[in-house]
C-alpha cells in the first residue's frame, strides 16, 4: 500500500500509537481535577516509575533523541530549580512512595549532627549522565525510533503541503 493512499489523519494516529502504545491503554480517563489527583497519587509503584522522570541535558538530549528518561539510582543529576538549584550528584535513592529522589550532596544537618538526605522531585533535575545498561539501551532506542518516525511523518506533510501550494 502506498503511503500518500492512506489518510492523512489515520497515518498520524498509527505513527503515534508506534511511538508511545501506553497512550490508548486508558481512553476512558476522566478529566475531574480530583479524579486525576487520586489516580496521580494511588498510583503503582510500576506507574510512579514512569511518571518520576527526567529531562535529559542539551548533550544527551541530542546523542540519543530523547527529552526524557525514568530516573533511576547511580545516574548524575543537577538539580535546576529549587534552593539546591546549580547542585550536582549521583542519584542515591529514588524514593517512589514519597515521589522524590536522593542526590549524595544534598543534605541537611539535624540538630543532633546527623547528615539527613533532602528530597527532590525528578522534574526539578536535569540528567547529565545516565547509567546505561541493556534495558536502558531498548528504552532510548524505541524512543529516538519514534521520533524518526514523526519527523519522518511530518518531512511527509512539509512535501505534499508544497506540492499543493506551488504558484
Amino acid at each position: 500500500m502506498k503511503l500518500s493512499a492512506v489518510p492523512t489523519q489515520l497515518l498520524f494516529r498509527i505513527l503515534e500509537y508506534l511511538a508511545n502504545p501506553t497512550i490508548f491503554d486508558a481512553i476512558d480517563v476522566s478529566s475531574s481535577r480530583s479524579k486525576s489527583r487520586k489516580a496521580h497519587f494511588q498510583a503503582p509503584s510500576s506507574i510512579r516509575r514512569k511518571i518520576m522522570s527526567a529531562s535529559l541535558s542539551k548533550e544527551l538530549r541530542e546523542e540519543h533523541k530523547a527529552r526524557s528518561i525514568p530516573v533511576r539510582k547511580d545516574d548524575e543529576v543537577m538539580v535546576v530549580r529549587g534552593s539546591f538549584k546549580g547542585r550536582e550528584g549521583k542519584v542515591v535513592q529514588v524514593y517512589r512512595k514519597k515521589w522524590v529522589i536522593h542526590i549524595d550532596r544534598v543534605t541537611r544537618e539535624k540538630v543532633n549532627g546527623a547528615s539527613v538526605p533532602i528530597g527532590v522531585h525528578p522534574s526539578n533535575v536535569v540528567v547529565t549522565k545516565i547509567k546505561l545498561d541493556n534495558d536502558r539501551k531498548a528504552i532510548l532506542s524505541r524512543k529516538s525510533t519514534g521520533k524518526n518516525a514523526m519527523q519522518e511523518v511530518s518531512n511527509y506533510e512539509d512535501l505534499r503541503y508544497r506540492e499543493h501550494t506551488k504558484y
